[in-house]
């Protein structure tokens, strides 16, 4: 077996981090998911979103936040779970904008730029379940 080059260590470990970051957020919200509801429902009391979709966007985000999470762990199914966290951080990003919350914002756009990187460069994918893809190394 070939050793790993730096590249793929660096895809592998930032992988990892981003996964790890994600789930935590899923898992962590889940036990308390109805409190976790409320507050976001408070949040966005002031804008144009009605409370009960503020309510099912919370159990939505939550799960899938551990899903994608625990999929990037894994380095499973690889190129949709990355697509899927774009999506995630756009929605995110809309009610972030909607809420004002400028600083959460700027956070959340350095989490889409990292998501676009492991897209990128997913070439260098190694230490995951998914066999690497064809274009790479």
């Amino acid at each position: 077996m070939k050793p790993l080059s730096d590249a793929q260590y660096a895809h592998a470990l930032a992988r990892l981090g981003m996964g790890i970051n994600i789930a935590l957020h899923g898992w962590t919200r889940l036990p308390k998911l109805d409190e976790f509801a409320t507050s976001l429902q408070q949040q966005f009391a002031a804008t144009i979103l009605p409370a009960a979709w503020v309510k099912l966007s919370a159990y939505a985000i939550a799960g899938a936040e551990s899903v994608i999470g625990t999929l990037l762990l894994l380095g499973w199914c690889l190129r949709p779970t990355l697509i899927a966290g774009h999506l995630l951080m756009c929605v995110l990003l809309f009610g972030t904008c909607l809420t004002q919350n400028w600083n959460a914002a700027g956070t959340q756009m350095v989490y889409l730029g990292f998501f676009a990187l492991l897209l990128g460069f997913r070439r260098y994918s190694a230490l995951s379940i998914d066999p690497r893809p064809a274009d790479a190394p």
